[in-house]
């Protein structure tokens, strides 16, 4: 489990995260949701160990993160994205081994049965089993993201960071790779996603932490954030609520103040028919 204690961080002498007190339970899906500039991607790579905190404490599974070393923390907790990633000349399958390195010394280069048979698992659950000797300059977007979450996969770890999985992605394939996020959570793991649809997070996660200013406004089951106004004050929008057959919710942000009547359709005329 991952427990946040009291974090602030400080970027090149700018505070971007202060006073985070929370916490994602092993099994659980959390999605991180916030407006541009919130603190997203900086509270996950904090939790990575890439970003030092100006005061508080990470946990990792129990253990104070401060006191382990990058190789140990490589074992609890694995970081997915694709920014600033630039493997496009090597295969799929050595992208996804790199995930094995916390496993090796720094002077083992040889691969180990259980480094092979970590890349295949990784690599049949986001469904690219049997491509790992195409190069990845030749994948789709939708395709790379996969490869980016099977190296998380590879790395075998109970924790799992995600930034922003679903980015540039069709419906069809964000949808897939959420299911196989929620999989993971299902299975045992501890996932802490940031995600920029509100939508996307209320209909896969457990709960969903959401940030604004650098401070975490809330930590809630989606039906419980949805239904009420936080949203709207965050994301400074108006935001109309649709229920769901199942009972959820789902909402759609408009502004009326600048909403643009569509004009009527042009009425057609019947035609008659032929003598």
């Amino acid at each position: 489990m991952i427990e946040l204690r009291d974090v602030a961080v400080s970027v090149a002498g700018r505070r971007l995260l202060s006073g985070i007190n929370a916490g994602v339970a092993t099994g659980e899906f959390v999605a991180l949701l916030g407006p541009n500039g919130a603190g997203k991607t900086t509270l996950l790579r904090a939790i990575a160990g890439l970003h030092g905190l100006d005061s508080g404490e990470i946990a990792l599974d129990g253990v104070p993160a401060a006191g382990l070393d990058p190789r140990e923390r490589a074992r609890r907790v694995a970081f997915v994205t694709g920014d600033e990633i630039t493997f496009d000349a090597l295969s799929i399958a050595d992208v996804v081994a790199i995930g094995r390195f916390p496993y090796h010394r720094w002077w083992e280069w040889q691969t180990r049965d259980s480094d092979a048979s970590a890349v295949a698992t990784a690599l049949a659950a986001v469904k690219l089993e049997g491509l790992g000797d195409r190069l990845l300059s030749t994948l789709s977007a939708g395709e790379r993201q996969r490869v980016w979450i099977a190296l998380g996969l590879a790395q075998q770890t109970p924790i799992l960071l995600v930034d922003e999985p679903t980015s540039h992605l069709d419906v069809r394939i964000a949808h897939e790779i959420l299911i196989l996020l929620q999989r993971q959570a299902r299975a045992g793991k501890s996932v802490l996603c940031a995600l920029h649809d509100v939508n996307e997070a209320a209909a896969y996660a457990d709960r969903i932490a959401l940030l604004s200013g650098g401070k975490l406004c809330a930590l809630e089951p989606p039906q419980s954030l949805l239904s009420g106004s936080l949203l709207e004050r965050v994301y400074d929008i108006p935001m109309e609520r649709i229920a769901l057959p199942d009972g959820g919710l789902r909402v759609l942000a408009y502004d009326a103040a600048v909403r643009v009547e569509r004009p009527a359709p042009p009425e057609r005329r019947s035609q008659a028919p032929n003598a």
